[in-house]
């Protein structure tokens, strides 16, 4: 990690985030916004997701007692058939999902908010990737489900993990669709005059 980087806080419970980060040599610090996502109800996939990144983002980084660091926050979900697909609330929910996405296309969008709090600034951008998801039968759509790992995911899929085998191919970042974008936040680390390496 480059010495001109401040310490970085993701504002994320996200593990698959964390991961990601740490895979480039980045150890960020977590903490856990518990800002109620609920909140904010908006139809446009893109504007959706930047907002409750930067809600989060500025949840975290108004009770933290230093400024010399970046808060970093995101927020996920899947844009398909014209609908807004956050995580399945239920089993039931994820078959029926996959049921509906395969053979088909959708796209994830990753809201990313970046609060620089000793340069008092603020950037907010949105990675989106187009997703091709397999011609999958309902015995492997219901294996997959009973796995569980589709109700942590918006979209009902993970990319890094057993979801994988059931995405034929992606169109655009594909850490944007684990939850973040590293070209995408190296720019932004950029544009606040930091290098990443």
């Amino acid at each position: 990690m480059s010495p001109n980087l401040p310490p970085l806080v993701l504002a994320s419970a996200s593990a698959a985030r964390r991961r990601i980060l740490k895979s480039v040599g980045i150890e960020p610090i977590i903490e856990i916004s518990d800002f109620d996502e609920d909140s904010i109800q908006i139809a446009e996939p893109q504007k959706l997701v930047t907002a409750l990144a930067l809600a989060k983002a500025s949840t975290v980084a108004d009770r933290l007692r230093y400024d010399h660091c970046i808060v970093l926050g995101c927020d996920s979900i899947l844009w398909f058939d014209g609908q807004i697909q956050g995580k399945p609330p239920n089993a039931h929910t994820a078959i029926e999902r996959w049921q509906k996405m395969r053979g088909s296309s959708g796209a994830i969008y990753t809201g990313h908010a970046t609060i620089d709090l000793q340069k008092q600034r603020t950037i907010v951008r949105c990675g989106i990737t187009k997703v091709y998801f397999a011609q999958v039968t309902d015995r492997q759509i219901a294996a997959y489900v009973s796995t569980g790992e589709p109700l942590k995911c918006a979209g009902a899929f993970a990319l890094e993990g057993i979801g994988g085998m059931f995405i034929e191919k992606i169109e655009g970042c594909h850490t944007n669709v684990i939850g973040l974008s590293l070209p995408l936040v190296r720019s932004m680390f950029t544009e606040l005059g930091y290098e990443v390496i």
